[in-house]
């Protein structure tokens, strides 16, 4: 379940937002009287803004009131109470005119929320729920749930990964949500539009783009079998240089960070060169202390391979071991049946980096860009990175020579022989 924490200090309000989502983000940017902070993910409110104004939140997502100043700091909203109950208790009369709940001081009053129904000379029917009112309804799904199904089917028969499954589900939902037309009646020209709408509206990159060819290519081929994509061009990479820390902010990194369990996490990334999908699905057996190996199961492409463990992460682990009292899961989750989440271990770098105060924008992944980056600088031949990373093919690895300091590190800047 996704909670929102807002915290209320003496100075100001502060609502981090560690995932995006498109509603509360809106809603926060209506509340007024707030800006947003990009490096600290979080918007700040003034303490002159009502606090009765955030309870719309819990219509949406249950969120926890931490106040600093009130001996109860703690208070929780949307949890057991239902949307309607507190949308009567927490709407304005203004905007309860418009779901038929009461009269407004001003039939010329604007509305109150950015997110009201908009003054147009269309009638305006009334909403099935107040959350409807308040969150406007998404446009109706028109890939019918039979193709949905024949998709996964197809999908499942051919292995591929459950992340595959949900992107192409999702590429393929939204082509037809977008346009509003079911799969049986979309043209070459529909897939040119809807991809030209999603790089402008939504502002995908090429990756993204030549994602969701992939996944409307196999629908319309393999399962529809239409083939109205055939001649669709696929936009070029984006030539971007990886995100690299040096040494000194590794260190940093590390040092900052005191919980054990999140320190061995972004140590075995770092010196391993793991994904962070692969990190968190390490178990106890996996770890080869005494040889000093760790075993990747089923990486990605659903590949085994063998990476290098580091002799101070050995350590470490030995004490964690005991610690913890690890028996499966190297890095137990809640339940603690279950790994810890990707999106947790994300949640975990990015705290690291902030505290640390380390201005790079980059993401976890960015430890894994900087082990390769590092070998390469201290001499070790490209194929056995290759090997290490996992990469199928050497031009994958060959990108972190374009980061690597290795080989310019002799070379003089022409200003340097001026003075």
């Amino acid at each position: 379940m996704e909670i929102v924490y807002i915290f209320c200090r003496s100075d100001a309000i502060r609502i981090p937002i560690f995932v995006y989502d498109r509603h509360l983000f809106n809603f926060l940017v209506s509340v007024g009287g707030g800006v947003w902070d990009a490096y600290r993910q979080e918007f700040v409110f003034g303490r002159d803004v009502p606090s009765d104004r955030f309870r719309i939140i819990a219509l949406y997502l249950p969120f926890v009131w931490v106040d600093t100043n009130s001996p109860r700091p703690l208070s929780s909203f949307g949890f057991l109470e239902s949307r309607d109950k507190i949308a009567e208790s927490c709407l304005s009369p203004c905007h309860a005119e418009q779901v038929g709940m009461g009269k407004p001081h001003s039939r010329k009053k604007k509305p109150c929320l950015s997110t009201d129904l908009p003054e147009t000379n269309t009638p305006v029917t009334k909403p099935a729920s107040l959350t409807d009112a308040i969150f406007p309804v998404a446009p109706p799904e028109r890939l019918s749930e039979y193709w949905q199904n024949k998709l996964e089917a197809e999908l499942r028969s051919r292995k591929y990964s459950p992340q595959t499954r949900r992107c192409y589900l999702y590429y393929n939902r939204l082509l037809c949500r977008t346009l509003q037309k079911p799969p049986e009646k979309m043209h070459p020209d529909d897939i040119t539009h809807f991809l030209a709408s999603v790089e402008k509206d939504r502002e995908y990159s090429a990756s993204s783009i030549n994602l969701a060819i992939s996944a409307i290519k196999f629908f319309y081929n393999e399962v529809l079998k239409s083939g109205i994509v055939t001649e669709q061009h696929r936009p070029r990479h984006d030539g971007r240089l990886p995100q690299v820390l040096s040494k000194e902010e590794i260190v940093q990194l590390l040092d900052m960070e005191k919980n054990p369990k999140h320190r061995l996490l972004l140590m075995l990334v770092y010196s391993s060169g793991l994904r962070v999908s692969e990190a968190v699905a390490l178990k106890k057996e996996h770890i080869d202390l005494s040889r000093k190996v760790i075993y990747v199961k089923q990486g990605k492409g659903r590949k085994d391979r063998c990476t290098l463990l580091s002799e101070k992460a050995a350590l470490f682990i030995a004490e964690y071991y005991a610690f913890y009292n690890i028996q499966t899961w190297l890095f137990p989750g809640q339940p603690p049946s279950r790994p810890l989440s990707i999106r947790a271990a994300q949640h975990i770098f990015n705290k690291a980096l902030r505290r640390a105060a380390i201005p790079i924008k980059t993401s976890i992944h960015g430890l894994r860009h900087t082990f390769a980056t590092h070998l390469l600088e201290n001499g070790t031949d490209i194929r056995y990175i290759q090997s290490l990373l996992g990469h199928a093919t050497i031009r994958t690895t060959e990108r972190y020579t374009r980061v690597a300091r290795r080989n310019v590190l002799s070379i003089k800047s022409p200003l340097d022989s001026i003075f």
